[in-house]
């Protein structure tokens, strides 16, 4: 596994994300409130573009008339058939035994942290000023 820097923390503000590829993989990185997470950008039923999906939220029902609407933004749609992952952990929600997306370990790392390195900086130049996001893969 090796950690690459892919944008800086303002160009993915919370509730976007960014396309990245690294080592020929397409990614898709998404800030949650501040915290990012990344998900392979394919869906696995049938290969559509993860990250051209909806960001939608779950509705919960404890009993027949009673729904709330929870984890807005967390819940990514695929942009082809509907099928729905769970952001943080790619988890699917038409078969949970069975399917999900695979996810990245993503990080923030300070400036003066990824000029240290093991970071392999492929899409943007290294600064100290700014923190970066960074994909494990």
């Amino acid at each position: 596994m090796s950690k690459h820097v892919v944008a800086t923390v303002a160009e993915v503000p919370p509730g976007q994300r960014k396309l990245v590829t690294v080592r020929g993989r397409q990614i898709a990185v998404f800030n949650l409130g501040g915290e990012f997470f990344g998900l392979f950008n394919r869906c696995p039923h049938q290969g559509g573009p993860m990250c051209e999906g909806i960001l939608t939220g779950l509705i919960e029902s404890d009993a027949p008339g009673e729904y709330r609407y929870s984890r807005k933004g967390e819940i990514l749609r695929c942009p082809w058939h509907g099928w729905e992952f769970d952001v943080r952990t790619g988890q699917s929600f038409c078969d949970p035994s069975r399917i999900s997306v695979r996810s990245y370990a993503v990080e923030v790392a300070e400036g003066q942290r990824v000029v240290l390195g093991p970071y392999v900086a492929e899409t943007i130049p290294v600064t100290v000023e700014q923190q970066y996001v960074v994909v494990e893969v």
